[in-house]
């Protein structure tokens, strides 16, 4: 064992944390089987921090939230087995390995044992409802089905719909939107001579925000955190959220890499101290990046505290401007498909714009959200210049709301004529051109707005397309005779 670690914690710093027994043994193994997991973990803050030195921190500088762990994992490493040993009896995943009891998927439930404020935080989110959130929603699944299904050939040659398989959903919205992961059997292999049984799990691998889990729990801390150095500093920087966060539908990083915070960032990177917590707006960094303004505790230069950490990534926000036709105010929680509109669907609005009466944060809480975004601006900007950007931001959000207003309405109309089939209005070319008003452009506009992009708003899935969509909308009903 001794020639492993030293080749493994030869990589790592100096001040690496003793290690258990059953890690030891892990990763005896798993460094000859698996060498880039095993030499990313030894440079991970786990590798070289035991549970007990981080307790020992001051509160503002912990990364932990626990009061407490089990006696057994206070002053070792957070290694493989404090990891994947955890609740043994709560996971179907679990498995006899060599002698140990070994969960293969770590969940945020395991997780919880050092980081029970961020697990709850993140477990009231959007992001671990991300699953349910198209599952339970019928129109949302109907638009899933319809993207992503095959086409093929009838015996009569007709075109017909054959569905979207899992295999499809988890290479492309599921992928980001989390996969259901369940143990379906269990198979043998050959390790070392032995006989070792694993489970086998569908929809693996994924990795997605809202992955339901073997154990029940939602979420995937990873997604974030990549495995298996768990760093803050790759969470904290754009390019994690840019896994997801793209155009056409959801732009954040192609508007964020135009603007001028992402010209700062991009261009100085490398001065930030992306390990430091708290972050020190002005000391530790400099222009924001999406954690600055939606996650991280950040606090001035001498220590007053502008943010607390939150886990939960829409709270601070006050407007949803994304993924529906219509802005409207942030949900009170992640499990959006129990909103109800005017008409009963189960949307925050109507297809009218009208906004649901119930499920949604009120006006105050808008207004305490607002400000405490402000707050994060002022600390770089005048009062002023944050006062005329939010001014644009409403104004992008009221123009945006009656341009998609336009467009459902000829849209309406298109279906009243019989020119699309409201069964499912995403799958026909008219209902394609209404679905992109808001999905991609309206969308596009609002975080040009929000975040300072400006080609974003006019040419680059902007102003342009929304206007010229409201031109095929209309020429479609003109084409057809309507009055």
């Amino acid at each position: 064992m001794l020639p492993f670690l030293f080749s493994v914690l030869a990589l790592a710093p100096q001040d690496s944390a003793p290690l258990s027994e059953a890690t030891e043994e892990c990763l005896a193994c798993h460094e000859v089987a698996h060498p880039g997991i095993a030499a990313d973990w030894a440079r991970s803050r786990h590798a070289r921090t035991t549970p007990a030195q981080a307790l020992a921190l001051d509160p503002l500088e912990r990364r932990m939230s626990a009061d407490s762990v089990p006696e057994e994992m206070r002053d070792v490493a957070v290694g493989c087995f404090e990891c994947h040993g955890l609740r043994p009896d709560a996971h179907p995943d679990n498995v006899e390995h060599f002698g140990y009891r070994i969960n293969v998927v770590v969940t945020p439930e395991d997780c919880r044992t050092c980081h029970p404020v961020e697990v709850e935080q993140y477990a009231n989110s959007k992001k671990a409802n991300a699953l349910p959130i198209l599952e339970e929603n019928a129109l949302f699944s109907q638009l899933v089905e319809t993207v992503t299904g095959v086409h093929g050939f009838a015996e009569d040659g007709s075109l017909v719909d054959l569905g979207s398989s899992d295999e499809t959903k988890n290479t492309t919205c599921y992928a980001c939107h989390g996969s259901r992961v369940e143990v379906v059997g269990h198979e043998t292999r050959n390790l070392f001579g032995q006989e070792v049984e694993f489970p086998i799990l569908s929809n693996w691998p994924n990795q997605g925000v809202g992955r339901i889990n073997p154990d029940g729990s939602k979420g995937s801390c990873s997604a974030c955190h990549a495995r298996h150095g768990f760093s803050i500093e790759v969470a904290r920087k754009p390019y994690t959220c840019a896994q997801c966060h793209l155009a056409p539908d959801v732009p954040a990083w192609e508007v964020y890499h135009e603007s001028k915070h992402g010209n700062l960032f991009l261009s100085e990177q490398n001065d930030y101290d992306w390990d430091a917590v708290p972050w020190k707006v002005g000391v530790d960094f400099k222009a924001p990046t999406c954690a600055t303004c939606h996650n991280a505790l950040l606090t001035t230069p001498d220590g007053a505290v502008i943010a607390e950490r939150t886990h939960d990534f829409g709270e601070r926000l006050w407007v949803r401007i994304f993924g529906l036709p219509y802005t409207h105010p942030q949900p009170e929680n992640g499990r959006t498909w129990e909103l109800r509109n005017a008409d009963g669907q189960p949307l925050p609005t109507s297809f009218s714009g009208e906004v649901a009466t119930e499920g949604l944060i009120d006006a105050a809480e808008q207004d305490r959200r607002e400000k405490q975004m402000k707050a994060i601006c002022n600390q770089c900007h005048s009062s002023s210049w944050s006062d005329g950007h939010f001014a644009r931001l409403d104004h992008a959000i009221e123009q945006t709301d009656r341009m998609v207003l336009t467009s459902t309405l000829l849209m309406q109309k298109a279906w009243e004529r019989g020119l699309a089939d409201p069964a499912n209005p995403f799958d026909e070319p008219l209902e394609r051109t209404w679905l992109a008003q808001w999905l991609f452009y309206a969308n596009s506009i609002r975080y040009a707005a929000a975040m300072g992009g400006p080609d974003y708003a006019s040419f680059k899935n902007g102003w342009y397309e929304l206007s010229l969509g409201v031109k095929k909308l209309e020429r479609a009903l003109e084409d057809a005779g309507d009055d």
